[in-house]
């Protein structure tokens, strides 16, 4: 199955239909190619992981997908209607959490709210209800006659949150929401990303951090030079990987190496250290895998080569982003 036209039938895959269709989108600048016919679906009620390294085109596509940026070529939809840049009663169904901060450093908390809260058309006593809203929903009511300027950058992220949700949006865009912040603000906006996705609410969410993706999201699309390589659930991406052994050693001699050949993979870093590869995909099933260890624990014995760890290595989003695309998230 093509990348762009992976769905996932996993039973943690939404069923409430899609909000959001891209539709090969493709955007150049001069000659470069940013974004080449980039096609998925976010439904009502999910999490969508949008993931790709540094200039791989994920910003030009949230800008696409936001209005801000004509595609060259392709459709965004937005239930089912097309979404062009002008087109403002559909952009109203849409709230962006930009990575960079949008907010007057001078002004409260409560005014910035209320400031942009009216360029979306809210007033009197709906926009009232929709800022005290904002502020309980990411703590800042004890903080809301405060200026940004005195804040931390946790309680800058969740005002930030908080300006995309007041116009009650049903697709919000998260740029990086979590970047910079405090344990206790990022516990805080993933818990709001739940509950606004157990809300109704279809929620793009781009980040670096791997483990706050695997942890919030439903489906993700990992997107590299412009093109969609991966798009599924959880579930099935991390089921391309297997659980592997791993076992540090201290400075392998050219005996390990050679008696190692077809039992394991060896890796030594730029630091002399060196770590032996158990892999499932070698070695099938349980038994296989631990009589495999057994081997070459008393092939360390016989070199004497001192072993220093055995880690378990298990399918993570981190793993298979670097199978996919052959460098981390922030290469």
């Amino acid at each position: 199955m093509p990348a762009s036209d992976a769905r996932g039938t996993d039973e943690d895959a939404p069923t409430n239909g899609a909000l959001l269709e891209i539709v090969d989108l493709r955007k150049s600048f001069g000659s470069l190619v940013a974004v080449d016919d980039v096609s998925f679906q976010v439904e009502a009620g999910e999490v969508f992981g949008l993931l790709g390294p540094n200039g791989a085109g994920k910003s030009t596509t949230m800008l696409m997908i936001a209005g801000l940026l004509e595609p060259d070529a392709g459709r965004v939809l937005l239930q089912g209607r097309e979404l062009h840049p002008h087109s403002r009663e559909l952009r109203n169904e849409m709230g962006i959490a930009p990575q960079d901060l949008a907010m007057y450093p001078d002004l409260s908390a409560r005014e910035n709210l209320e400031f942009f809260g009216r360029l979306y058309g809210l007033k009197n006593e709906l926009l009232r209800e929709r800022v005290e809203m904002a502020l309980a929903r990411t703590g800042l009511a004890g903080r809301a006659d405060d200026p940004p300027r005195t804040y931390s950058g946790g309680m800058k992220r969740r005002l930030n949150f908080g300006i995309a949700l007041l116009h009650a949006p049903r697709l919000l865009i998260l740029d990086e929401p979590t970047v910079g912040v405090d344990p206790q603000s990022r516990s805080h906006l993933l818990r709001c990303v739940r509950e606004l996705k157990d809300e109704g609410v279809a929620i793009i969410y781009a980040s670096h951090y791997m483990e706050e993706v695997q942890a919030v999201c439903q489906r993700v699309a990992i997107i590299d030079h412009g093109k969609m390589v991966a798009c599924d659930t959880l579930k099935s991406l991390l089921g391309q990987l297997s659980t592997d052994l791993v076992l540090r050693i201290r400075e392998p001699n050219a005996e390990l190496r050679s008696r190692l050949g077809g039992v394991a993979d060896i890796e030594t870093d730029e630091g002399g250290a060196a770590r032996i590869i158990i892999s499932r995909d070698q070695h099938g099933d349980e038994l296989t895998l631990n009589d495999t260890l057994n081997r070459v624990t008393a092939l360390l014995d016989e070199c004497r080569v001192h072993l220093e760890a055995v880690e378990t290595h298990k399918p993570n989003l981190e793993r298979l982003f670097l199978k996919l695309t052959g460098h981390r998230l922030r290469d």
